[in-house]
């Protein structure tokens, strides 16, 4: 492919984007920030945790980007009694063939919807986050490749704790991105009352991209170049989460229990590629990699009690190593 015809497709691909944000602002007001990063997710093969107080639009959205996207879509809502079998299948017998038949789950999708992830016991999110890590899932003793592209998108609620099963870190780091979602400003959710109170209203939605499309921003994303001292960047600020007082920031060292891993090294990489390609760029800048350091981060450092007693938060810490790391050009 020459340079013209590859400019001239990606310029469609992004295009396409923009296209997929209008179509989702057709049903969900001001959100434009969550979209961001689930299509980030989606393009850099990055399974995203949506983390915000009930009624924010987090099941709507997700839900109305499956519809706009060219994908399986299956939601699926974790109780405390469900099963692994309910989310990946079981075998069953057939009486009239005398003999077990595969019944798939609905992990078998593209794009899952695991809402209120932390109402499901340990067995259950463990199945789930093997089929996330592995893109396969084993069922008796045969294992199935998981369709791609696969993204999991899950929700949780950070407000009621009871009767909840709250992820273990190990687990959570599994997720690329850990995205807060805050409430709306007063003009959007005084648009959302007009709309959700007319009772008529329904926003039809096209479908913009494609399977292919969404392999081909991801090759393309996968191009955009980042120099040496940007990926020495990202390691100085991966380090300094775990050993900040050699950093200069010996005063942070006593909240944080565990540093990020090597994981926030590969995600804050690609991450902020998705970011330089939406700016219509084909290089990093370090304000991209900044972009995306709170959700890269924010689930990945531990801190301690002694944190929480001195009113310290995780985005402070993420805040002061940004404000504190230098980068070396």
């Amino acid at each position: 492919m020459d340079k013209v015809t590859d400019e001239a497709s990606k310029q469609e691909h992004r295009d396409k984007i923009q296209q997929v944000f209008t179509e989702v602002k057709k049903v969900v007001v001001g959100q434009e920030y969550m979209v961001n990063r689930l299509l980030i997710g989606l393009f850099t093969q990055g399974h995203i945790l949506l983390e915000g107080v009930p009624g924010l639009a987090k099941t709507l959205t997700v839900n109305t980007l499956a519809k706009v996207l060219h994908l399986n879509f299956q939601r699926i809502q974790f109780t405390p009694d469900l099963l692994p079998a309910d989310l990946i299948g079981t075998m069953i017998y057939n009486q009239q063939k005398a003999n077990f038949e595969v019944k798939k789950g609905p992990i078998f999708a593209n794009l899952i919807l695991a809402d209120e992830v932390n109402r499901s016991p340990a067995k259950v999110q463990s199945a789930l986050l093997e089929s996330m890590q592995e893109k396969q899932v084993t069922i008796g003793e045969t294992t199935y490749q998981l369709d791609r592209p696969f993204l999991v998108l899950a929700t949780q609620n950070p407000v009621e704790q009871e009767g909840t099963y709250p992820l273990p870190e190990a687990q959570v780091d599994r997720f690329m991105m850990k995205v807060h979602v805050d409430y709306p400003s007063k003009e959007n959710e005084l648009e959302v009352m007009r709309r959700m109170s007319n009772m008529s209203f329904k926003g039809d939605l096209q479908s913009v991209l494609t399977k292919e499309d969404i392999f081909a921003i991801r090759d393309e994303i996968n191009a955009v170049t980042i120099s040496d001292s940007l990926e020495k960047y990202i390691i100085e600020l991966v380090f300094a989460t775990r050993f900040p007082e050699q950093y200069q920031m010996g005063e942070i060292a006593n909240y944080i229990q565990f540093g990020a891993s090597p994981r926030a090294s590969i995600n804050l990489n690609v991450a902020a590629k998705a970011i330089a390609y939406f700016d219509e760029r084909d290089y990093v800048l370090p304000e991209d990699i900044k972009e995306v350091a709170h959700d890269v981060f924010n689930h990945r450092i531990l801190l301690n009690y002694e944190a929480e007693a001195d009113g310290v938060s995780t985005s402070d810490i993420i805040k002061k190593i940004l404000h504190k790391v230098p980068i070396n050009r």
